[in-house]
């Protein structure tokens, strides 16, 4: 019980340390309000004439970030099960482990800017930079999922072992892939093609309801994936 409090009490002060110094003001923060109000009350009403440019753009980025999760599940799930403590030796799964945590200290954006200027500007680098992230993320998912798994299952193709195989493959990849939307939504501000080029060109010429139409398709496409993973998952069980 003692120790139990003496950790409440640490992360308490850990939190009001952090808000001292991240100068959280409150009072700053009503007061801006009518900022916010203005803000919105530029999206109204949407500009509807770019329907057609906003559909393309938003297939495009959904492509990169298909591309980016299938390619980030294929190579992180043998990664996965070589981080795995209870199916790797110690001097393969610690390796494996710390270069997947090298992989997700790594922020997105870096990683988009180092393909833009490897590769060229389009959506090719902006698949590369989902892709490399995603092996980070999904591999430490997998490596978790096959520790924390009967040894029956790892052991079994069929049988509750499939089940389980299918929840982690579909599961984990469908949330992935709705992640990865919402990054490749952001890649377009560095030239890694899709939905965000055109939010920072509207943005810069202060057009914000042609940019209230691209928002309505990013929360459409986050809403269906959000839905397509809860039915994948009612299915895989």
């Amino acid at each position: 019980m003692l120790l139990r409090s003496l950790g409440w009490f640490a992360a308490s002060a850990l939190v009001v340390w952090a808000l001292v110094q991240t100068e959280v003001d409150l009072g700053v923060l009503a007061r801006s309000g009518p900022r916010f109000a203005e803000f919105f009350s530029r999206l109204v009403p949407p500009d509807w004439s770019v329907a057609g440019l906003v559909w393309r753009s938003t297939l495009e980025t959904l492509m990169i970030a298909l591309v980016g999760t299938a390619v980030g599940v294929v190579v992180a799930l043998p990664l996965g099960f070589l981080a795995a403590s209870n199916i790797s030796p110690g001097w393969v799964h610690q390796p494996v482990k710390l270069f997947l945590g090298a992989i997700r200290s790594i922020p997105l954006i870096v990683v988009a800017i180092l393909f833009v200027s490897a590769v060229g500007l389009g959506p090719f680098p902006g698949a590369l930079a989902i892709a490399f992230h995603s092996v980070g993320m999904l591999g430490k998912f997998f490596a978790e999922e096959f520790e924390t798994a009967d040894e029956g299952i790892l052991s079994a193709v069929g049988g509750t072992g499939a089940g389980w195989a299918q929840t982690l493959r579909f599961a984990f990849s469908v949330y992935r892939m709705e992640l990865n939307f919402r990054d490749a939504a952001v890649l377009g501000l560095v030239g890694a093609g899709g939905i965000g080029y055109y939010i920072q060109l509207y943005v810069r010429g202060f057009q914000y309801e042609k940019v209230a139409v691209l928002l309505i398709a990013i929360v459409a496409v986050v809403t269906a994936l959000d839905q397509l993973t809860f039915w994948i998952r009612r299915w895989v069980r």
